[in-house]
């Protein structure tokens, strides 16, 4: 297995694919088996899309990130636009891409996807080592459960939800033949080497907890019988604490430090937090997050710091490696999954993420894409969607 990442913060679309492309043919006379390639949205992806299929690539793999990517130890971004592409080739492995439009049934395309991945990789009514997921942010629970539909719990889905600058909805997903604003792009992964994952976020429970007994989807109406936000805003002593007399206040900013977990399990009889982030609050008193939650589930605030957040991707890059029996030599490269809320909050400090990631894994090529909504394993075992996460997928050599 050989892997290359490059990353380009060029000002015009045209010289930025040229400074990927160029590299992808200076790397191998063959084009690569798998390559997973994103853009801030500052680009045209259709042109990235064209592009790079006329490199003969196998299963092409795109999304939008926020912002720009992160690779080399930097964070790539020039007012807004940054690309980068993780290209993979693995003679002995088998890899497929699939894409299909969400719609009102996102649970069908997610299973239609992945079929169409499966085939395209000749390996369909097998379970693959890998699935990497980019969808549009809103139903990533279903797209989960519809994915599994086909193969199954115990494939590891990872991934992000494509975003863009500035929450307008202009996200993209796309594969070597399609750009979509609201689809799925799924990819099915068979390497010829190990690969291991970790999941986490890098946000602390505090004592302060209470139960939904109010709920519609993502939108939480009562916490302990009185309104969401009443209760939410009492929690973080105001430093939430929106005018919604005009209409519903984004509070994706103000709520970063202060989101909602969940309690799904134990590592090392520590508590494990799926997370939530409040993105709006409205004028009955309701607020709507990014990831669903249940009617009678527990819901304990988190905190976190730019400290905490800077230092945690390392320490996921390093827990996927050592999951894998992986010391850096045996390391080919990496995928990361990087919150875009947790990388706006942290901006000034991501050269640092950057750079821990690029230690911890000393020194191997990685990719890192910054997203609106996070997927992974929880406890190496259960998919689940959450905010604010971190995610690195480790290939082995």
């Amino acid at each position: 297995m050989h892997t290359l990442v490059r990353a380009t913060d060029a000002l015009d679309t045209v010289s930025a694919i040229r400074d990927l492309t160029d590299a992808l043919a200076a790397e191998r006379a063959a084009p690569p088996h798998f390559l997973a390639i994103y853009t801030s949205t500052a680009h045209n992806a259709d042109a990235l899309r064209e592009h790079v299929a006329a490199t003969g690539a196998g299963a092409i793999h795109g999304g939008t990130s926020c912002l720009g990517v992160m690779a080399g130890g930097r964070m790539c971004s020039d007012d807004g636009r940054g690309m980068g592409l993780f290209a993979l080739w693995d003679d002995d492995g088998a890899y497929g891409t699939g894409i299909a439009p969400i719609d009102d049934n996102p649970r069908g395309a997610a299973s239609l996807a992945v079929t169409r991945a499966l085939e395209a990789a000749g390996r369909v009514g097998e379970a693959p080592d890998l699935v990497w997921l980019t969808a549009a942010p809103g139903t990533e629970e279903s797209l989960i459960a519809g994915i599994e539909d086909v193969v199954g719990s115990n494939a590891p889905i990872v991934g992000g939800s494509a975003a863009d600058n500035d929450l307008s909805g202009a996200w993209q997903v796309f594969d070597g033949e399609m750009t979509l604003g609201g689809g799925v792009a799924v990819s099915v992964l068979f390497p010829s080497s190990r690969v291991s994952t970790a999941y986490q976020s890098g946000y602390a429970p505090t004592e302060t907890a209470g139960r939904v007994t109010g709920v519609e989807g993502r939108c939480v109406r009562e916490i302990d019988g009185r309104p969401a936000m009443e209760v939410y805003g009492g929690w973080t002593k105001g430093a939430v604490a929106p005018d919604t007399s005009a209409g519903p206040e984004m509070i994706l900013s103000a709520s970063t430090f202060h989101p909602l977990g969940r309690h799904v399990g134990e590592i090392a009889d520590v508590p494990f937090y799926l997370l939530a982030h409040p993105a709006a609050a409205n004028p009955d008193g309701s607020i709507e997050l990014f990831a669903d939650v249940e009617e009678g589930e527990e819901l304990t605030l988190m905190s976190g710091s730019a400290d905490s957040l800077v230092s945690r991707a390392g320490r996921v890059a390093s827990l996927s490696a050592k999951r894998g029996g992986l010391v850096a030599s045996d390391i080919a490269g990496a995928l990361v999954i990087f919150c875009g809320g947790c990388m706006l909050a942290v901006r000034d400090r991501m050269d640092e993420v950057a750079s821990e990631v690029d230690r911890a894994l000393g020194g191997a090529p990685s990719l890192g894409i910054f997203t609106f909504g996070e997927q992974g394993a929880v406890l190496g075992e259960s998919n689940r969607h959450g905010n604010l996460m971190i995610s690195c997928v480790t290939f082995a050599r």
